[in-house]
């Protein structure tokens, strides 16, 4: 068991306030995306929903009432040259057409880069009739059932081309993914795209939540149970892989290729406030506890989608995360999750070990 000092997964998250997409009055921005580096300019996208519209629940909601913050909502993006001072640049991604999957809301996006293409993934609700809530505060319920689409672009600026079809829906009734697919996000191994996803553990004794059948199989996994769908090919089709779910809790689960494994912050259920690392992607185990959580956090991503089997995760440095409240707003986090620095603490635990073998 090594000490913190030689574990390479130690590190503290610091924040800090950002300009251009910080907080504003009467405008909610949250869910920031990884965040990519293009020609020396860096790239997030996010949720926005109109300015000036209040939560006011499912039951009260309506087509200018949202039911919860990220409902009636657009995929934005906004470019900053250092990390800090952005400029918020519009939609990327609208809602779709009337009666379609997406047609009530876009939002929690990620990005990915891969045959100098952009692809973004991002939740999708088609109409106010998914919404659900469970019983208590109203700003605590959902869509379901949900789906994830995606669209697709040459540039970074667009335009972006909506996929028709979503590109992941919920399982059966009774499964693990049952009511909810959330929270896409990729990662590029062994030649194909891996995105992680998370859903809604069963809650039989919650019939407000699905009016379907249940099952108590899963009924005690909490709200983020995460797994994985696979696909050759970032159009698709992804497969869910036959060993899901890979993790257990992780409310907005941030996930990070690192060597030629996968990295994943955990945010709730028993292994809250933890890194867990999976070598091949799928068996995660803890390797660094008691971290202070950057709240539904996008990484930058250093080499933007190179596969692991290309090129080790480089780990990450910084990332942006939102803020809750009455107007989401997203702000800046810092660490050191480096494979610099890993492999500097790895070299000095070899020395350890070495006069510790010389010793004996």
């Amino acid at each position: 068991m090594r000490f913190d000092k030689y574990n390479e997964f130690n590190t503290k998250f610091s924040f800090s306030d950002i300009k251009g997409i910080g907080y504003e009055e009467g405008v909610t921005r949250r869910d920031p995306s990884s965040i990519i580096k293009i020609e020396g300019v860096y790239y997030v996208w996010y949720t926005r929903p109109p300015s000036n519209v209040p939560v006011v629940g499912p039951k009260a909601a309506n087509d200018s009432l949202r039911a919860f913050h990220w409902d009636m909502a657009s995929i934005y993006y906004a470019t900053s040259k250092d990390g800090y001072n952005w400029k918020e640049q519009g939609v990327a991604v609208d809602r779709g057409p009337k009666g379609s999957f997406d047609a009530r809301s876009v939002f929690t996006p990620d990005i990915l880069v891969a045959n100098n293409k952009y692809y973004l993934f991002y939740q999708a609700a088609g109409s106010l009739k998914e919404a659900r809530w469970n019983g208590g505060k109203f700003d605590g319920g959902d869509f379901n059932k949900n789906k994830i689409g995606m669209s697709w672009s040459d540039s970074p600026t667009g335009p972006w081309h909506r996929w028709e079809k979503p590109i992941l829906e919920v399982g059966p009734e009774d499964s693990w993914d049952g009511e909810v697919v959330h929270d896409p996000t990729l990662v590029v191994r062994e030649g194909k795209y891996w995105l992680y996803y998370k859903s809604a553990g069963r809650v039989p004794w919650k019939p407000n939540i699905s009016d379907g059948v249940f099952t108590k199989e899963y009924a005690d996994m909490p709200n983020a149970v995460i797994g994985v769908a696979i696909a050759d090919k970032p159009e698709g089709p992804y497969k869910k892989s036959v060993y899901n779910p890979v993790l257990i809790g992780g409310h907005e689960c941030i996930v990070w290729p690192y060597r030629k494994g996968v990295c994943a912050f955990l945010s709730e259920g028993p292994e809250a406030n933890s890194i867990q690392y999976a070598e091949d992607g799928i068996n995660f185990y803890p390797v660094k506890h008691g971290l202070e959580k950057p709240e539904a956090g996008g990484t930058y991503r250093v080499g933007n989608f190179v596969d692991t089997d290309s090129q080790p995760g480089q780990g990450i440095t910084w990332g942006l995360s939102h803020v809750l409240g009455k107007w989401n707003y997203l702000r800046r986090f810092d660490c050191d999750l480096s494979i610099q620095k890993g492999d500097s603490i790895n070299r000095e635990y070899e020395k350890v070990l070495e006069y510790k073998m010389e010793k004996d």
